[in-house]
């Protein structure tokens, strides 16, 4: 009798090519973003945030289900809706802990974008997008909300400009030549002027796919 060895196992799947850039960006910003909330843990965040119609609070909160949001998307693949699925951070618990809660959303949306084959699509209403756009859009959320709520605490934060020029590149192709990223950044999405241009009031990104 003629005995045919098992087939060697096949390889574990590579991530994609894509991921490592990504997930490492989207780490740092996480970091950046929650040792700067960090900082006004204490402090009253009934207060609005800077420029928006929320409060601290509640636009942290916003933070949470955005980003657990778009770890949904990329798993739901929708092509025409959001998904069900909504998070939120507990009303009762204190600001320290809800930063626990955001750094939870955050890898959340890290792992998924690190295991999305560069091939998958996902519904936005600012354009059906790859994994690396929604980890564009999880960085934006977080460093634009952070921007908003330090403010509104008198803090002295930006976003850090390697994230912010990733960002330009993949959400804002239009975004103006020769600034500095953070800067421009704040400018693409209302929240600062740039010389010689107006303030926008009116914004959003770009998150279609494009070679």
């Amino acid at each position: 009798m003629t005995v045919i060895p098992p087939a060697p196992a096949a390889p574990p799947s590579a991530p994609p090519a894509h991921a490592p850039r990504w997930t490492e960006l989207l780490a740092t910003a996480t970091d950046d973003s929650l040792a700067a909330l960090g900082e006004a843990a204490g402090q009253d965040w009934s207060r609005p945030a800077h420029g928006l119609d929320w409060t601290c609070r509640r636009t942290l909160d916003h933070l949470a289900l955005g980003l657990t949001g778009y770890a949904g998307l990329l798993i739901a693949r929708p092509a025409d809706r959001y998904i069900t699925l909504f998070a939120s951070l507990d009303p009762q618990a204190p600001i320290s802990d809800c930063l626990d809660g955001l750094r939870i959303a955050s890898a959340f949306v890290t792992s998924t974008v690190r295991d999305t084959a560069p091939d998958v699509r996902a519904w936005h209403p600012w354009g059906s997008s790859d994994a690396t756009g929604f980890a564009a859009m999880a960085i934006t959320e977080l460093t634009l909300h952070t921007y908003d709520i330090t403010r509104a605490f008198g803090l002295p934060w930006a976003p850090p400009d390697v994230t912010a020029a990733a960002v330009l590149a993949r959400l804002f192709p239009d975004a103006p030549p020769g600034r500095r990223p953070s800067d421009t950044l704040l400018w693409c999405t209302g929240r600062a002027t740039l010389p010689g241009l107006p303030r926008r009031a009116e914004w959003q990104w770009d998150g279609t796919v494009r070679r």
